[in-house]
């Protein structure tokens, strides 16, 4: 298995404790410090130079807020979802055994923080280049998807209420249910006399964004 998962990221692992670890869930092992979450940290840091250089690179003429705005779409949980996708990262990922349901609602978060963890492996065992060779190969295809600086739905939804003197949305932790190592949460966000809506997600943050993109639409087809 770390064979295939070897050629898949284009880098033979000098030491594959570190590839092994980046793949251990915390849901796995008592020891947090054995799982893979600092190596996920350390991955988060790696990405965003690489994305933040690659984006200075390739688009000379915006400004700071603009790429910040790619950076932003680039770096998302939805991103790195989609790249772990891409290379099936679920079938090496090391995680508790679920049911199909907290499995499902859990996979966006357990592959998309496996394969930040798996960039911080890649840092430490073959240095910045071969993080950056794996993640300007995979990423190359998101960066030319679209032209048009991205917006996430949160900035989407406080630009839109910005526009009209509304304030800043206001967003409300509802529920949080599921265990510890793959919980759900349950958010609202409200615009002043415009209503509120409901997200779910698998972190505050993508609940964060499901509620924002749900009112978003509402508004935009009540036009």
């Amino acid at each position: 298995m770390l064979k295939k998962l070897q050629e898949i990221l284009g880098h033979t692992f000098t030491d594959e404790a570190l590839l092994n670890q980046a793949l251990r869930h915390a849901s796995t092992t008592e020891q947090r410090t054995k799982s893979n979450e600092r190596l996920e940290f350390l991955g988060d840091r790696v990405l965003g130079i690489v994305i933040a250089q690659t984006l200075y690179r390739e688009f000379p003429h915006e400004d700071e807020g603009e790429l910040a705005r790619r950076f932003a779409g680039l770096t998302s949980r939805e991103a790195l979802t989609r790249i772990a996708d891409g290379i099936h990262l679920a079938d090496f990922a090391q995680t508790q055994p679920v049911d199909a349901k907290t499995a499902a609602r859990s996979h966006a978060s357990v592959v998309s923080d496996t394969l930040e963890a798996i960039l911080g492996a890649l840092y430490l065992d073959g240095g910045l280049q071969a993080a950056a060779a794996f993640i300007e190969r995979q990423w190359s295809g998101l960066i030319g998807e679209d032209l048009s600086p991205p917006k996430d739905a949160k900035t989407a939804l406080q630009e839109w209420a910005q526009a009209r003197s509304l304030g800043l949305p206001s967003y409300e932790i509802l529920s949080r249910e599921g265990p510890d190592h793959a919980p759900i949460f349950t958010i609202r966000v409200s615009v002043k006399d415009h209503g509120a809506q409901d997200g779910r997600g698998a972190s505050r943050r993508s609940a964060e964004q499901d509620a924002a993109a749900a009112l978003l639409s509402k508004l935009e087809n009540a036009k």
